[in-house]
């Protein structure tokens, strides 16, 4: 009997390939693979270069405010774009004495530190419960905590400034740190609510059933677990912390207590009329430079954190 692995062919019907021989090489690659490759690469090298682009937008002003920083005034004219010639670091000591930049770089961190400790307390505790307890109204608070961040904070000022007179806050730092934590506090509860229900529910469960009490499972399991998101939130509060001015300029008007963003505004008017413009570049930098090291320490911590909590 004779036997055949490929059937005999049929009269106008399409050729079927045998079975290819190992080593040998493939056939041709599906229609349309060349072209989709062909507009990935030219989007890929479009986004890399958009990227690029931004990077060299945001980076030179930075570096260009660095090393005006280190030069005179003369240099600083002259040669805008050129090396300093020499490291002036007498124009750092003079910002941070005579524009009496380190007495509001030190009042901005006492302030900033105490208000970010207080809304990463605070919110963390209300995002917990909001994300793990079902009570009466629990939808209801949190769309309030939203609805928050959507109220313009310079229609609250003149109310705001009357609240904080009546009941002697106004004019001190405390009284600014509590502002600061109620400014904050919207945000961070929105972003740890989302946070916070993509934990696992089951270790929670196993510490209260070892006996531990709400609290205890809280600041002792739940709580380490958001650190991804703790720090995350954190960042984004430091940063519209540190660089807030509206709030201090309305509700801190008293110059000894005043914060690193009034005195930059001080700085610009008085040393733009004196023309030490090297002053007023080292106190930019001063300003800038706390921003730049909490992002630059804590950005794997920061990208975790906000990825963490898009996918259960």
């Amino acid at each position: 009997m004779k036997t055949t692995d490929t059937p005999p062919a049929v009269p106008g019907a399409p050729a079927v390939p045998g079975p290819r021989t190992p080593g040998a090489p493939a056939g041709d690659a599906p229609a349309g693979t060349g072209r989709k490759g062909g507009e990935g690469t030219v989007l890929n090298v479009f986004s890399h270069g958009m990227l690029i682009l931004w990077a060299v937008m945001v980076v030179l002003p930075l570096l260009w405010a660095v090393m005006s920083s280190f030069k005179t005034d003369a240099g600083i004219f002259d040669e805008p774009w050129g090396l300093p010639d020499t490291l002036h670091f007498e124009n750092w000591g003079r910002a941070w004495t005579e524009a009496h930049m380190g007495e509001y770089f030190l009042n901005t961190l006492v302030v900033v530190a105490g208000s970010l400790v207080g809304t990463l307390l605070l919110g963390s505790m209300a995002a917990y419960v909001l994300a793990r307890f079902e009570f009466p109204g629990n939808r209801f608070i949190y769309f309030l905590f939203v609805g928050g961040m959507s109220f313009p904070v310079m229609l609250a000022l003149v109310p705001l400034f009357f609240v904080m007179e009546n009941t002697g806050l106004l004019n001190t730092i405390h009284g600014l740190i509590l502002v600061y934590i109620a400014y904050s506090l919207p945000f961070t509860v929105f972003f740890l609510t989302s946070f916070f229900r993509t934990l696992p529910t089951s270790i929670a469960e196993a510490a209260m059933l070892d006996g531990a009490s709400h609290t205890r499972t809280f600041f002792q399991v739940m709580l380490p677990l958001a650190r991804p998101g703790l720090i995350s939130v954190g960042i984004f509060n430091f940063l519209g912390q540190w660089n807030q001015y509206m709030l201090p300029t309305v509700l801190n008007t008293d110059p000894e207590k005043r914060v690193l963003a009034q005195g930059l505004v001080e700085l610009s008017t008085s040393q733009g009329y004196k023309g030490d413009y090297s002053g007023l570049f080292a106190g930019l930098v001063i300003a800038m430079l706390p921003v730049l090291a909490a992002y630059i320490v804590f950005q794997r911590q920061v990208v975790t954190g906000l990825t963490a909590g898009a996918v259960k």
